[in-house]
């Protein structure tokens, strides 16, 4: 059972990190003070929502992993 829920926290951490790395940027820190006009937008695209939510959701299962991990060893 340890063996089983390390190897798909393993996966999990995989998958968030890509999920991560290719949002895109939201360009909220000194990009403001350059005059950003991407920064006041507005609403995410689809793609942009689905990955916040994606992100979301595999963090917690990675964080739920972790636990359950703890626990059993």
């Amino acid at each position: 059972m340890l063996t089983f829920l390390t190897v798909l926290e393993v996966i999990v951490a995989i998958a968030l990190t890509i999920v991560v790395v290719i949002q895109p940027s939201k360009e909220a820190g000194m990009g403001a003070l350059g005059g950003s006009s991407q920064v006041f937008a507005g609403k995410n695209s689809g793609f942009e929502a689905m990955l916040d939510k994606l992100t979301t959701w595999l963090a917690v299962a990675f964080m739920v992993l972790s636990v359950l991990i703890a626990l059993i060893s």
